[in-house]
């Protein structure tokens, strides 16, 4: 129990970190992730308006009925795909990158790298 309260400490520590130094604007948003156990989730963000531009997660209708699930890499490479396609036809090509606290490994890293791929620039 009492490393569990440490470990969303330590987390919520390094959010604020970033967030202090990473922000985002109508040309270039924060693209923010959330990983939970099941689910990954993915939002771009402009900071300067407090607006979400475009949104993906695995919960989405579009991704709901794809095999494997929400909790693993593959589907994470989905929602990056899928992220990056809704910024793309909203006219964004670059976004800034806030893993969120999650070290950037498996899930996080499969999500970044497939948006990369699907035209976003880092």
């Amino acid at each position: 129990m009492q490393a569990d309260i440490n470990r969303r400490a330590a987390r919520r520590r390094i959010r604020h970190r970033v967030r202090r130094k990473v922000e985002g604007t109508k040309s270039r948003p924060r693209l923010a992730i959330y990983r939970s156990l099941r689910h990954i989730y993915a939002q771009a963000i402009d900071d300067e308006s407090g607006s979400t531009l475009a949104q993906a997660s695995t919960r989405d209708s579009q991704l709901r009925g794809e095999p494997g699930g929400g909790g693993n890499r593959e589907a994470a490479a989905r929602v990056g795909r899928v992220i990056a396609e809704r910024l793309k036809s909203a006219g964004v090509e670059a976004v800034v990158f806030d893993r969120g606290g999650f070290l950037y490994h498996g899930r996080v890293k499969a999500l970044a790298d497939a948006a990369r791929e699907g035209g976003l620039k880092f």
